[in-house]
């Protein structure tokens, strides 16, 4: 179906030309120097996202590295490079963590952007492939964020939004009042993607929220920055995920149905000439845009997507920002249920930063590992029906000296 807003000029490449190239991005399929320019998605695997008190990190991420070993029978040895994604778990992680499972000896690369870590993880390994430098890797990503004082931001001291209260639910709920105010989103509108959201999560058995609400519970929630209550945030979350990625002379050995990474694109915030930073929504159209050119597709073909939602406003916002919709007319999307399963693009089939969790290191990975099963038929009870086209999107900072972040954009085709 022929989604609104196809024409919408932000979308336009011809309207890119006020930005310079965004450098960190791959190149396009038909390269000539005789590198594998095909990459697959071969195996995945995941913890469920929630509170685990009793198990740390490096725990997390073997129990993701394993669950994708196990799943598709790939010898650890022929793993050839490997990039652990995550934000707050402390230097080397990667290898501590991997040394568990006696992957040592190899690369192994550790990265840190924000939320968008785990995104990043999984376009270091596309490259190293693409390069020539293995012909299978492993991209992990891993968060413990409910050890004591965890699930915070540790901003610099001199940092005067945040000693202001500019933290990420009062960034989100100045969006959240510019929406209302420039094109008439409504509270309810915003409280459907909860609802949605907590409706998919009861059919995903690894969600960190498993309960139904409705649109009067979440608008009655405790407050937490006006318009923003309790249940139009994701919760704090431990979790791990893991995906091999290979060549694709290497999957079609291994793996009876791979995925193909069609696009992987990685950008961060631009300055203008006048010293302001770009905002989330320019960094997504930038990704989305470049994504959509070097897969050859358009807004109209994502079957399902996977996005950043940490708040309601968020995945109304994104629905403008990849094309699925025009500016202004995500409220009337949600209301006429166009992003749930079944409609015109399954959006966060899986429950979303707001209802599977958000472990931050982790997230970018695990929607990579839910388009794999999405593409392959394997989602269980949420599988979105003929799915050919996955869509994930990852945000990193956009807050408190975060501005310039990084977003990325995956574009996977079964």
């Amino acid at each position: 179906m022929r989604h609104a807003g196809r024409d919408d000029d932000r979308h336009d490449p011809d309207r890119q030309g006020r930005h310079p190239p965004c450098r960190a991005e791959i190149p396009a399929p038909g390269r000539e120097d005789g590198v594998s320019e095909r990459v697959f998605v071969v195996a995945a695997g995941a913890t469920s996202f929630g509170p685990m008190p009793d198990v740390d990190g490096h725990e997390l991420a073997r129990q993701a590295v394993c669950a994708a070993l196990e799943s598709s029978g790939i010898d650890p040895a022929e793993i050839g490079i490997a990039c652990a994604g995550h934000a707050y778990q402390g230097p080397c992680f990667g290898q501590k963590a991997l040394m568990k499972i006696g992957l040592t000896g190899i690369p192994i690369v550790n990265v840190e952007n924000a939320c968008a870590s785990g995104a990043t993880a999984v376009q270091t390994v596309v490259n190293a492939i693409r390069a020539g430098q293995a012909e299978i890797g492993l991209a992990l990503g891993a968060e413990k964020l409910t050890k004591p004082g965890g699930g915070f931001l540790p901003i610099v001291a001199d940092d005067l939004e945040s000693s202001m209260g500019r933290v990420m639910p009062a960034a989100f709920a100045m969006i959240a009042r510019l929406h209302m105010e420039r094109y008439g989103t409504t509270p309810e509108q915003m409280a459907g993607v909860a609802v949605k959201n907590r409706r998919n999560a009861l059919r995903n058995p690894r969600c960190h929220l498993q309960k139904a609400v409705s649109v009067e519970e979440v608008l009655d929630a405790p407050m937490i920055a006006d318009p923003l209550t309790r249940y139009s945030c994701c919760p704090v979350s431990d979790g791990a995920a893991a995906v091999l990625i290979a060549s694709e002379v290497a999957a079609r050995r291994l793996c009876d149905a791979p995925v193909e990474i069609a696009a992987s694109v990685l950008n961060s915030g631009l300055r203008t000439p006048y010293g302001i930073v770009d905002d989330r929504s320019e960094m997504s159209i930038r990704a989305a845009n470049r994504a959509y050119e070097v897969a050859g597709l358009g807004p109209e073909d994502v079957d399902v997507c996977e996005m950043h939602d940490p708040f309601t406003i968020a995945e109304l916002v994104h629905y403008e920002d990849l094309g699925f919709c025009a500016p202004g007319e995500a409220g009337r999307m949600i209301e006429e249920g166009r992003t749930e399963i079944g409609g015109d693009v399954a959006v966060s089939p899986s429950g979303g930063l707001l209802a599977k969790g958000h472990p931050l290191g982790a997230t970018g990975v695990a929607q990579i590992a839910e388009l794999f099963w999405q593409l392959r038929g394997e989602a269980g009870e949420y599988q979105v029906p003929g799915a050919r086209v996955g869509l994930a999107h990852t945000v990193g900072g956009g807050v408190t000296k975060l501005e310039s972040g990084a977003c990325a954009v995956h574009i996977l085709t079964a």
